[in-house]
């Protein structure tokens, strides 16, 4: 009875053994994570991405189809862009060798028979053996492939960060182009109406021939910005559409969102410092420099490099036939038989011999490799990591001191251009137009006048997004939206409706 409950205790001990090491790979919580630390860098939440492909492309087109807010391109982007999924799909791969790093090895199962020359029941041998060295170098294992898995999660999620902001600065050069486009485009209407104007005066006889060419003359140069405009505004576009991830016609895609104006006063520089510290990239470096610190704990335990422990068992053969007495039993079974006879062909048994079980143990010697090199090269590895950190740390900081001066420097020049300088020249067309009325001017001045306000306008656009394309480079040198980041102002043209009227009272 006792026999036959052995092979079940032993299949219900490799059962529970068998479910100790299944590991679970479920990457989900680690994404969750990536996609936390990307709304905390980006103030953007990412939309999460179904696993049916089917399902994110019908998310993706419900996003497009009324137009794109700077923030849905970002979505768009996480959503759909494929180098950003492929990253993301590293967070899995890192779950995947923490899984893996916390399974015991598998043990060994030896098996010999050795068939005797004559015949009879062979020597066996068997042996399980399970190695123990994963006792002590199993938690340290962990540990570093832990680490390894927070790393990628930080790692991936500023990588997704940067794509997000890099999304974000070309949506709004697409903007910018646009706008520029834009005033191009009015800048003509108004150069075919001073045309007009000029003309009919000519005709009147009170305007010369050179009013009329002057104006020619500027609708051709403004109708050359135009074209200029046009391709750096299509330009712009493809940037945006390759970063959404979609092969999309770049001049379909309808922007919704304006050229912001940054609102309120920059923190002080020691504030944005202080912010930069928590950049995501920095946290990984000082995640590295601990699984460098893991690593080297590892190789020292992995002096004894395998170290084995079970149980052998071994039962010798059972010989047939061997050194026989011939003579003997042929003069034996004829004395049986009163006459000549052969003796019986059936083979007799040896005696068998003991049946032998207990524990096993093998160890590899650490004779010639001590795993010096191993330990060496781990203790390199760690110092590269902690100067990759503190090179990074540097970076960061002089970043953010470059960073907060461009934004600084930015905002205040299309502050000037909003506040005095496109407010001056409107002032200055609007004496010129009344001289001109006076007959104290001629119309050239009317037009330098005008050629100045255009210039202007667009200049300010210009100003605007490098203003804020200036406040995104900042956002991501410190590793987290400015509060309040940006605010909305109406598009240059509200405050400019006056400039494009005609010349002529």
């Amino acid at each position: 009875m006792t026999a036959n409950r052995r092979p079940i205790q032993t299949l219900a001990a490799l059962a529970l053994c068998a479910a100790a090491g299944c590991a679970r790979l479920d990457p989900r919580a680690d994404y969750q994570r990536v996609a936390a630390h990307v709304a905390d860098a980006t103030g953007v939440t990412p939309v999460e991405r179904p696993d049916d492909d089917a399902a994110a492309e019908g998310l993706v087109d419900e996003l497009l189809r009324e137009g794109l807010a700077l923030d849905e391109a970002v979505q768009v982007c996480l959503l759909s862009n494929a180098r950003a999924r492929a990253a993301l799909l590293r967070v899995g791969v890192a779950r995947a060798e923490l899984a893996q790093a916390g399974l015991f090895r598998n043990p060994t199962l030896a098996l010999a028979a050795r068939l005797p020359d004559g015949g009879g029941l062979a020597n066996l041998e068997a042996a399980i053996t399970q190695s123990i060295t994963d006792l002590w170098l199993l938690p340290v294992r962990r540990r570093a492939a832990e680490a390894g898995l927070e790393h990628e999660v930080l790692s991936v999620a500023r990588e997704l960060s940067a794509m997000a902001l890099a999304t974000r600065r070309a949506y709004l050069a697409a903007v910018a182009a646009d706008r520029e486009y834009e005033l191009a485009l009015e800048n003509g209407e108004l150069g075919r109406q001073l045309v007009e104007v000029t003309t009919a005066r000519q005709q009147a006889g009170v305007g010369s021939s050179i009013d009329v060419s002057a104006a020619q003359a500027e609708v051709m140069r403004i109708d050359v910005a135009a074209r200029r405009a046009a391709l750096v505004r299509y330009e712009a576009r493809q940037r945006l559409v390759a970063l959404l991830g979609r092969e999309l016609d770049p001049d379909a895609v309808v922007l919704c969102d304006t050229l912001p104006d940054p609102a309120g006063p920059l923190p002080p520089l020691e504030t944005l410092l202080i912010a930069a510290e928590q950049r995501l990239d920095l946290g990984a470096a000082d995640i590295a420099v601990a699984a460098a610190e893991a690593r080297v704990r590892q190789e020292m335990l992995s002096v004894f490099s395998e170290v084995e422990a079970g149980v052998s068992f071994e039962r010798d053969a059972r010989g047939r036939r061997g050194d026989r007495p011939w003579r003997a039993d042929t003069l034996w079974a004829s004395a049986e038989a009163g006459d000549l006879a052969v003796p019986a062909l059936r083979p007799r048994e040896k005696l068998p011999t003991d049946t032998v079980v207990g524990p096993s143990l093998s160890l590899v010697l650490p004779i010639f490799d001590q795993n010096q090199a191993q330990i060496a090269l781990a203790h390199l590895a760690l110092r590269q990591a902690e100067l990759a950190r503190d090179a990074l740390r540097l970076d960061i900081r002089l970043e953010t001191r470059a960073a907060e001066q461009r934004a600084r420097a930015a905002t205040g020049l299309a502050a000037y251009y909003r506040d005095t300088y496109v407010p001056l020249l409107r002032t200055n067309l609007e004496l010129a137009r009344e001289a001109y009325r006076g007959g104290k001017t001629s119309l050239l001045a009317v037009l330098e006048a005008h050629k100045v306000l255009l210039a202007a306008r667009g200049e300010y656009v210009v100003a605007l997004r490098d203003a804020a394309l200036a406040w995104a480079d900042l956002e991501q040198s410190i590793g987290q939206p400015l509060t309040p980041p940006l605010a909305p102002v109406p598009s240059p043209t509200h405050a400019t409706t006056e400039d494009t009227k005609e010349v002529e009272p």
